[in-house]
């Protein structure tokens, strides 16, 4: 058993802590589905866990002998970087919240950890805009309190105490949260610290811990330190992209070809062998070899920064969105679009190829607006000023887009664009995952289900009869714009029935429908 916490257990724990969730990544993932398909807090917790152990084995490349507060300090700023969803965000934090208080710490014992877990959720419930009970938060204050309560000095004890304290918090967590205890389950993201908190556990006690060969996550050392004055432009004519299917040790070698080749470099993996690559250069071949020499380039997309470059007052707009549909609308509107369920570095990079002074992110999903605000931050850092417009829905963002102005001030700019959000319903159509209890009544798995601003409003078994429902229950509050997106297994003759039921029920509506190709859900519409 350890005494005093060390670097080389902190590597232990950051390798330990990354297997036991990817052995736990189902369950959690099935946790967080209530009852719509947004299971993916496990899944955002082992994409934020990798990053940070990538982080963790280049500060050991570089630097073997590492001290404790700096390992500790890189694994929580891999952890950021990679971050996917408030989860990962949220957990990011709790592990910079401690590694702020390692920095000082002499020898980290009982009592250290215990004050790290309180700076820990002080960091956590600080990310939050509106902290709620019955989350990933009360479950890590828990932890630290209970660790701080004992006052003791030995490290396995506190570290027993701490996780104990975390696995009754999480037990409590449906009686906090009611769509908790409908669904039947606990908290996902609290189900992900326990398992990090248990590993904790199995590290200071001893217990043997072989690492299994992982995908990593590979984020360039540095990213928020390579902008310049010109957006890390300065030098370098071509902003460089594409997606790569590669072996992690190829991609290894590819980050050290490209960091040689220009700057604002950012590599980020998916966790299965496919990675996204960000590069600003001064030749474009050079950088386009080195990714058919690292694997498969696709989606190769080459932009000159001269026309990019920012001005005084430049604006650019990011978006969160999934199908071709969907991406074709938005790059029309001007915007970077940027997959479903990004990670900071992700949008980050994001930003920075929109090449201007001023930008908007629209996160689309309440799930990754922590990651947009934690992209906003990274971004200032560099230079760039960065407002996040927290839409829940792509038809938001929709009318959040139409409504942009560069004429005026971008703080009204922004402000116009949020109240057209605001003012924007949002419904949706999806599978249930899961039988649950909604409060439009009991639903069992694979039911359809119509959602108004996220709550259950529907439910049936005829995709038309649905979201004619819903359609309805939208249009009855009021309404004259809507606009209908329809997803990648939507009939041929959808946008035909939709149509013909608007323009029946409710003729003086001005309707709008795109094909979004988007998956998992069926529909999005939008009523302003």
């Amino acid at each position: 058993m350890l005494e005093t916490l060390d670097a080389a257990a902190v590597h232990r724990w950051c390798d330990g802590g990354l297997e036991a969730l990817r052995a736990h990544q189902r369950e959690i993932d099935e946790l967080n589905v209530y009852p719509v398909p947004d299971g993916d807090t496990g899944t955002n917790l082992v994409l934020t866990l990798t990053a940070a152990q990538e982080a963790v084995e280049s500060a050991l490349h570089e630097e073997p002998r590492t001290p404790l507060g700096r390992l500790m300090g890189r694994m929580a700023r891999g952890a950021l970087l990679g971050a996917r969803g408030n989860s990962g965000v949220i957990v990011s934090q709790i592990l910079r919240g401690m590694a702020d208080s390692f920095a000082s710490a002499v020898a980290v014992r009982g009592g250290e950890l215990a004050r790290a877990l309180r700076q820990a959720t002080d960091a956590a419930y600080a990310a939050v805009a509106r902290p709620v009970e019955g989350t990933v938060l009360s479950v890590v204050a828990a932890a630290a309190e209970a660790a701080g309560r004992i006052k003791s000095d030995d490290l396995v004890t506190v570290a027993r105490v701490a996780a104990r304290a975390a696995a009754e918090a999480l037990d409590r967590t449906p009686q906090q949260l009611p769509v908790l205890a409908r669904a039947g389950v606990v908290d996902a993201g609290g189900r992900g610290l326990c398992v990090l908190l248990d590993a904790l556990v199995d590290t200071v006690e001893g217990a043997a811990f072989e690492p299994a060969p992982l995908p990593v996550v590979e984020v360039a050392p540095a990213v928020s330190h390579q902008h310049g004055d010109g957006g890390g432009c300065e030098g370098y004519g071509y902003e460089v992209q594409y997606l790569l299917e590669a072996t992690a040790e190829a991609v290894e070698r590819l980050r050290v070809v490209l960091a040689g080749l220009g700057d604002s470099l950012v590599v980020v993996g998916t966790g299965d062998g496919t990675w996204n690559v960000h590069v600003h250069v001064a030749e474009i071949g050079p950088a386009i070899e080195a990714g058919v020499e690292a694997g498969r380039p696709y989606k190769i997309n080459v932009t000159p920064l001269e026309e990019k470059r920012p001005g005084a007052d430049s604006r650019g707009a990011v978006v969160v969105a999934a199908g071709d549909g969907l991406t074709a609308l938005f790059e029309a509107e001007g915007a970077v679009v940027v997959d479903r369920n990004p990670s900071t570095a992700e949008m980050l990079a994001a930003v920075h190829a929109c090449g201007a002074s001023t930008v908007v992110l629209l996160p689309n999903d309440a799930n990754t607006q922590a990651v947009a605000v934690s992209a906003a931050r990274e971004a200032e850092a560099t230079g760039v000023h960065v407002s996040v417009v927290p839409t829940r829905s792509p038809v938001q963002a929709l009318a959040a887009l139409a409504v942009r102005d560069h004429s005026r001030p971008f703080a009204d700019d922004v402000i116009a664009m949020a109240e057209a959000a605001g003012a924007c319903r949002y419904g949706e159509v999806c599978t249930a995952q899961r039988d649950a209890l909604t409060v439009a009544g009991q639903c069992r798995a694979g039911d359809l289900l119509g959602l108004v601003d996220g709550e259950v409003h529907v439910i049936g078994s005829d995709l038309a009869d649905v979201s004619h429902r819903l359609l309805d229950r939208m249009l009855g509050g009021g309404g004259e714009l809507v606009t209908l997106v329809l997803g990648a297994d939507a009939s041929p003759d959808l946008e035909e029935d939709l149509r013909g039921h608007v323009h029946r029920t409710w003729p003086f509506i001005e309707l709008q429908c795109y094909a979004g190709g988007q998956p998992r859900y069926h529909l999005l519409a939008g009523v302003e």
